[in-house]
């Protein structure tokens, strides 16, 4: 029971859809119960504490025979959640590309879940897929592709980079679409950095390419994909009768936050005609940032360009962007007709230009968030990370560490000074303290502790704490 309505005072069956009172009632007790986690969240350690036999076990005990009152069933999945997850929601969360998600995003998931529109069809969800495109094209101009630029919401950066190498596949060989691979005169290879996200390996498997079809160009010493090496291995293919169809600079590798050559690589892929990607699913939300844009110059000459707002954007998890400079691209990759589809435009859905079908109304998330703190808004968020990175780079250097990597991309890669103790202990010993989280990272082929500032309201103070951590972990590890 609580505030009068109990969960035993409808049917089995009605509790899936109850009345306006039932509604309300549980849906401020959610509020109330997660404001509470949220709370001990912060208070507790970054890393998870869980017994997970235990967890098993209560799990076994949920054999969905009999109905369960919903107190307990809330109770018990924020219960296990807040002590059986890293915490990406932590401010002393340091880790990989998951920050926590703006309140504007979190407004916007909620919102969208309660209206649950259909973003097949632009017909039966004009409002949603109109808002969808309006933020579409105001990254592009952002990014600098142009007002004929298009693109689309998707799951995130793997799927984004997957349209990407089918609109190049398809560019490349227009039979590609009904033949598949068997429209070229030679196997397609693709060409990335060896520090590139090696999601890039099951997307060549998926679209028919074949993992040997993806080229991991060697990097110069810098994490940056080597220039040199990428014409070379271009030559050396198209000697070999491969077919080059795309190549795909990175905007912010994921063990280190590299940028590869923009400009250069767009040359390359120019001179070679063939498609030009960049993946800046990370690197992306440097847009914003009037003072640090420029470190993507060369992103405008993209012919297509993956952004994540669920990274440096801030939204909830699953919320990519493809954009391409060639609209007619993704019709030629994606379009077809069926005749159940509710439309009277086909070329304006999204199920006509998407991997996709079926599809959540993603876009809400980062509309309400440029709405609510516009691109100024975002700027200072991004500027903020790469001012505190860069506190933590000077901390560690005045201690005798040493900083691997460029850190414009508010990630650091710092070794221990020599003789200490190994990174992995170090890592180690930080992750288990609870204090923090930090992972360990391979740069140019050394093992090195990376940290990356996600959350918006990490303070120096916090910095300071990991300071603090990784000193006394390597000076107990030693």
């Amino acid at each position: 029971m609580m505030d009068g309505v109990d969960s035993f005072a409808v049917a089995d069956d009605a509790r899936l859809f109850p009345g306006a009172a039932y509604r309300k009632a549980w849906d401020d007790r959610l509020t109330a119960l997660l404001a509470e986690a949220a709370i001990r969240v912060r208070q507790g350690p970054v890393r998870p504490v869980i017994d997970l036999a235990g967890c098993r076990e209560d799990l076994a005990g949920w054999d969905f025979e009999m109905p369960v009152p919903a107190e307990d069933v809330l109770a018990w999945t924020i219960g296990r959640l807040e002590s059986g997850m890293v915490h990406t929601g932590h401010k002393r969360y340091f880790g990989l590309f998951n920050p926590a998600p703006s309140f504007p995003a979190l407004c916007g998931d909620r919102i969208a879940a309660a209206f649950n529109p259909q973003l097949a069809s632009a017909t039966t969800s004009p409002v949603p897929v109109e808002i969808e495109a309006h933020v579409m094209r105001a990254v592009a101009r952002r990014a600098g592709l142009g007002p004929e630029a298009v693109g689309h919401f998707c799951t995130g950066g793997s799927e984004a980079n997957f349209t990407a190498l089918i609109c190049a596949l398809t560019q490349a060989a227009p039979g590609f679409a009904k033949r598949g691979s068997r429209a070229f005169d030679g196997q397609p290879v693709f060409y990335v950095s060896r520090d590139c996200h090696l999601a890039w390996i099951k997307i060549a498997h998926q679209a028919g390419i074949g993992r040997d079809g993806v080229r991991l160009v060697a990097t110069d010493g810098g994490g940056r994909m080597c220039m040199q090496a990428l014409r070379g291995a271009i030559a050396a293919d198209r000697a070999a009768g491969f077919v080059p169809v795309m190549v795909a600079a990175t905007a912010g590798t994921t063990n280190a936050g590299m940028i590869d050559d923009l400009p250069e690589s767009a040359a390359i892929a120019r001179g070679e005609h063939v498609w030009f990607h960049v993946d800046a699913a990370w690197g992306g939300g440097l847009i914003a940032s009037d003072r640090l844009r420029g470190l993507l110059a060369g992103i405008e000459m993209a012919d297509s360009v993956t952004i994540d707002a669920h990274k440096w954007f801030a939204t909830t998890m699953g919320c990519g962007m493809f954009i391409t400079a060639h609209a007619a691209a993704l019709t030629n990759a994606f379009s077809v007709a069926a005749s159940f589809m509710p439309s009277h435009a086909p070329e304006s859905d999204p199920y006509t230009s998407t991997v996709q079908w079926s599809r959540r109304f993603l876009g809400l998330r980062l509309f309400l968030s440029l709405a609510a703190v516009g691109w100024a808004g975002h700027a200072a968020h991004v500027e903020r990370a790469v001012d505190l990175v860069r506190l933590l780079a000077r901390n560690l250097l005045a201690r005798g560490w040493t900083v691997a990597n460029d850190i414009s991309l508010a990630v650091l890669c710092a070794e221990p000074p020599a003789g200490g103790a190994p990174v992995r202990e170090i890592v180690a010993r930080v992750v288990r303290s609870g204090e923090a989280w930090v992972s360990v990272a391979s740069y140019e082929g050394r093992e090195v502790v990376r940290a990356c500032v996600t959350h918006g309201e990490t303070s120096e103070a916090d910095v300071e704490a990991l300071t603090a951590a990784l000193e006394a972990a390597r000076v107990k590890a030693a």
